[in-house]
C-alpha cells in the first residue's frame, strides 16, 4: 500500500489514522509512572535502587529495542512489526498493573516499553513508506500525537487514579484501552496487504553508524534529547531552589512541555519544504542560549520567557524525526538510521540528567551544570548544520541499488 494513484482514498486515511493513534501510544508507558511513583513503589515495596531501575528502563529499552527493529523487518515487514509492537505495549499496559510482584511489574513494563521502542523506529520508517511525498505533514501528525499522548499521561493519571478512589492500578491499565484502539487499523492494513514488506530492510545499524551522517544524526538526536530529559527531570528543582513555590514550578514545566505539541503540528511540514533547515538550526539555537542565559542570570524573574524560548528551542526533537525521512531516499534506509540515530542517541540521552545532577552536587549550585546545556546547544547546533546539508544515507553507504532511486 502506498500514496500512488491506485491507493484507494480511504485506506490513506486508514493509514494516517494509524499513524495518528500508534503514536499516541509511544509514551504512555513512561510518563504514566512518575507522577504515582510514590504509591507504585509503597505498593509493590520496591527499595529506592529497585525504584531507580523502573525510572531508567525507558531509555535502556528504547535503545536495545529499538537497534533490533530492522532485523525483525527484515523477518515480518514494517506493518508486521508494528501490529506486533503494538499488541505488546498493549499487553505490557494491561498485564503489569495485575502483578503483585515488583519484579514481575519490571519485567510487564519492559514488555510495554519495547512495543514503544519498535514504535519509535517503524512510525517515520512507514511514513516514508508510504507519503513518500508528504513526509512533513505526516511527520507532524506523528509528532503531535506523540506529544499529545505523552502530555495526556502525565497530567491525566492522577486525576484517574482520584477519581477511582486512589486506585494506581486503574489509573496505568486505562492506557491499555488506547493501545488496543491503536491495533485496529494496523490489524485492518495488514489484512489488505498481507505481505507487510518483508524482507524490504536491508541495511543494518551498524551500517549506518560507519558513515559520518549517521553519526550526525545520533549526536543531534542524543544532544537533543538530553536536553529534553534535562529539562523535565531538573527544571521544577532549579525553580524551587531559586524561590519558586511546588506549584507554581510544577506549572511552569508544565507549559514548557505542553509547548511539544503546537511546535509539532506546525513545524514539520514548514522544516520538510524548506531546501535549507539551516536556518530552523540558528533560530532554535538562539532560543535554547537565551532561555539558558536567563536560566544562569535571571531564573525566577523571567520564568515564563525562559520556559517559552527553551520550549520553542525543543523543537529539534521534530526536526530530528523529519530528518530520518529527509537524509533518505527508500523506507529501508530510513528505518536503518531511524534504529541506529535511536538506539545509541536514547544511550547519550540518558547520560544526561545524571551527569547534570552529579555537576549540581559537585559544584554546590545550578551555574555549572546550566553552563553543561549551553555545551549541549552548542554541539546541537554544529551536527545539525551538518546534517542540513542536502545528501543522503545511499549514498553514504555507495550503495549502487538506491543510489539511482528517485526521491
Amino acid at each position: 500500500m502506498s500514496t500512488g494513484r491506485g491507493t484507494p482514498r480511504r485506506a490513506l486515511w486508514l493509514l494516517v489514522a494509524g499513524v495518528g493513534l500508534a503514536a499516541l501510544n509511544l509514551r504512555t508507558a513512561v510518563t504514566s509512572v512518575g507522577p504515582l511513583l510514590s504509591e507504585i513503589t509503597t505498593d509493590l515495596d520496591m527499595s529506592t535502587a529497585v525504584a531507580g531501575v523502573l525510572t531508567t528502563l525507558p531509555v535502556l529499552c528504547f535503545a536495545a529495542f529499538g537497534a533490533l527493529t530492522p532485523a525483525l523487518i527484515r523477518r515480518l515487514g514494517e506493518q508486521r512489526v508494528l501490529l506486533v509492537a503494538l499488541v505488546v505495549l498493549t499487553a505490557g499496559l494491561g498485564i503489569r498493573v495485575l502483578v503483585s510482584d515488583q519484579w514481575l511489574f519490571l519485567v510487564f513494563s519492559t514488555l510495554a516499553l519495547s512495543g514503544g521502542a519498535m514504535g519509535n523506529v517503524l512510525l517515520p520508517t512507514l511514513i516514508k513508506q508510504h507519503f513518500p511525498a508528504h513526509v512533513g505533514p505526516m511527520t507532524a501528525v506523528y509528532t503531535t500525537a506523540l506529544a499529545l499522548g505523552s502530555t495526556v499521561a502525565a497530567a491525566g493519571t492522577v486525576p484517574i487514579a482520584e477519581a477511582a478512589g486512589g486506585d494506581w492500578r486503574l489509573a496505568l491499565g486505562v492506557y491499555a484501552l488506547l493501545g488496543l484502539a491503536a491495533v485496529v487499523p494496523w490489524a485492518v492494513a495488514l489484512r489488505r496487504a498481507p505481505g507487510g514488506g518483508r524482507g524490504a530492510a536491508q541495511l543494518s545499524v551498524r551500517a549506518v553508524l560507519r558513515t559520518g551522517l549517521g553519526w550526525q544524526s545520533v549526536v543531534f538526536f542524543g544532544t537533543q534529547s538530553a536536553i529534553a530529559y534535562i529539562m523535565f527531570g531538573w527544571f521544577a528543582q532549579l525553580m524551587r531552589d531559586s524561590g519558586m513555590d511546588a506549584a507554581g514550578a510544577g506549572l511552569a514545566l508544565s507549559y514548557l512541555a505542553a509547548l511539544s505539541v503546537p511546535t509539532s503540528l506546525l513545524l514539520p511540514a514548514l522544516m520538510a519544504r524548506a531546501r535549507d533547515q539551516r536556518p530552523f538550526i540558528v533560530a532554535f539555537t538562539a532560543c535554547y542560549l537565551v532561555g539558558f542565559t536567563g536560566l544562569l542570570l535571571a531564573p525566577l524573574q523571567g520564568v515564563w520567557v525562559w520556559a517559552t524560548l527553551i520550549g520553542v528551542g525543543m523543537a529539534t526533537f521534530p526536526l530530528a524525526l523529519t530528518f530520518f525521512g529527509l537524509r533518505t531516499r527508500t523506507a529501508q534506509a530510513t528505518a536503518a538510521l531511524s534504529a541506529a540515530t535511536q538506539s545509541v542517541g536514547y544511550l547519550l540521552a540518558g547520560a544526561g540528567p545524571f551527569l547534570f545532577g552529579l555537576l549540581h552536587d559537585l559544584s554546590g549550585g545550578w551555574r555549572v551544570p546550566v553552563l553543561m546545556l549551553f555545551a549541549l546547544a552548542l554541539a546541537n547546533a554544529g551536527v545539525g548544520m551538518l546534517l542540513s546539508r542536502p545528501r543522503d544515507l545511499e549514498d553514504s553507504l555507495a550503495l549502487p541499488e538506491t543510489a539511482a532511486a528517485g526521491r
